[in-house]
């Protein structure tokens, strides 16, 4: 196997072999899965990973799509061939570059080159290697409700079944002591929790949970918010922090929330499929003029 810079370096298609789940409880993080496009917020990401890594005694795989398009796969096979190694030249050249980086240190790092083009393709290989978190870059300007939407990072987000920590911004001090899981309390945010509750224990950090009540059809008395956090707790079977915040959007009220309360990482549940225009609690409400700045977890329901 060739090594880039005392890197492994795989070069393989994967062959899905095994399921491998999240378990409920998390005792220990052995990798991380980063993907990388070489750019600032792909470095952002990996600073943040590198310190949880420290952290924790973990690995970092570092993944990179090459992409080659299919006009150059439908040439011979003589200049197909020639265009591949020039593009994975290149490409180890960057991590050789990328992997020098002081803060990655005492890092076992490996590194996997893909020709891949679809970003869900992620997703496959964080379950073939074994991983336990995925941190990726996020260049979302937008707004909250369009963080990531049309982007790659939506795509891996939409896809993944490991939870993703997304960075869009240097973190030069970067530490989880208090994160937030927003969600509407129903059956489905159960799991989430108890994934989140497992990320908090290895952070040591505090978890609390946070319902955001809007005006209109939405809207819930006092009486009704009370059944519903009772029978969250109940489902839970344990007693939890649990938060309501009245406020006109669901998005502004996140976000709101979470700087009032200092939070370091806000956790929101995804559908998947459905993608993150669908998260959390009902309808949404406007687009935000906020962005979220802070790093953002999203689990799966």
């Amino acid at each position: 196997m060739e090594a880039v810079a005392g890197i492994g370096l795989l070069e393989t298609a994967f062959v899905w072999k095994e399921r491998h789940y999240f378990v409920q409880t998390l005792d220990i993080m052995k990798k991380i899965l980063v993907p990388i496009d070489f750019s600032e917020h792909s470095e952002y990401a990996l600073q943040v990973a590198s310190k949880i890594a420290k952290q924790h005694g973990a690995g970092i795989i570092l993944l990179h799509m090459i992409g080659i398009s299919d006009s150059v796969l439908a040439n011979s096979e003589i200049a197909e061939e020639a265009e591949a190694k020039y593009f994975l030249k290149l490409a180890k050249e960057k991590i050789k570059e990328f992997t020098k980086r002081e803060y990655l240190k005492e890092v076992p790092v490996e590194a996997i080159i893909q020709n891949y083009k679809d970003f869900e393709e992620v997703n496959n290989v964080a379950r073939e290697q074994h991983c336990d978190l995925v941190v990726m870059g996020s260049h979302g300007t937008s707004g909250f409700s369009e963080l990531f939407v049309g982007s790659n990072t939506e795509k891996v987000v939409r896809s993944s079944e490991l939870p993703v920590i997304v960075i869009k911004g240097e973190h030069e001090d970067f530490k989880i002591a208090k994160m937030v899981l927003a969600c509407d309390l129903g059956k489905e945010s159960i799991p989430v929790y108890t994934k989140a509750k497992a990320f908090a224990d290895l952070f040591s950090a505090s978890l609390e949970v946070v319902y955001v009540n809007t005006a209109g059809a939405n809207f819930m008395g006092y009486d009704d918010v009370e059944k519903r956090m009772e029978s969250f707790k109940k489902a839970l079977g344990q007693e939890v922090k649990v938060n309501f915040y009245n406020h006109h959007s669901v998005e502004r009220g996140i976000l709101n929330y979470c700087a009032e309360q200092g939070a370091d990482l806000l956790v929101i549940p995804t559908h998947g499929r459905k993608g993150l225009a669908h998260f959390v609690v009902g309808s949404l409400a406007e687009n935000v003029s906020n962005h979220a700045k802070m790093p953002v977890m999203t689990i799966k329901l």
